[in-house]
């Protein structure tokens, strides 16, 4: 641990003060998870839904979005081109 804080830039900051903890960005981020999966429901569950994945698309052009009417609502599936770009998404839109 100490050989990898040393060899880093002095601009690098990937302690907690406040706990301790070493971070592995590998740990919390999986590049293979591009999915969100958001549900809607009430009389309005369709029209939220669209203008969620226009608002995703518009963000982001390679996001692919699914639309799917169940019992409960709707369910919005969004599949982003990189893992990065879904949780700017969930960041932007308090997700």
């Amino acid at each position: 641990m100490k050989g990898i804080i040393a060899g880093q830039a002095a601009t690098v900051n990937d302690t907690c003060t406040d706990c301790g903890s070493f971070v592995d960005i590998g740990a919390v981020i999986d590049e293979q998870d591009t999915m969100l999966e958001l549900s809607f429901a009430g009389a309005q569950a369709e029209i939220e839904a669209s203008k969620m994945l226009e608002r995703a698309q518009a963000r982001f052009s390679q996001t692919q979005g699914n639309i799917v009417k169940n019992d409960a609502g709707v369910i919005l599936k969004l599949v982003f081109d990189v893992s990065v770009e879904k949780m700017i998404f969930q960041l932007e839109n308090g997700l």
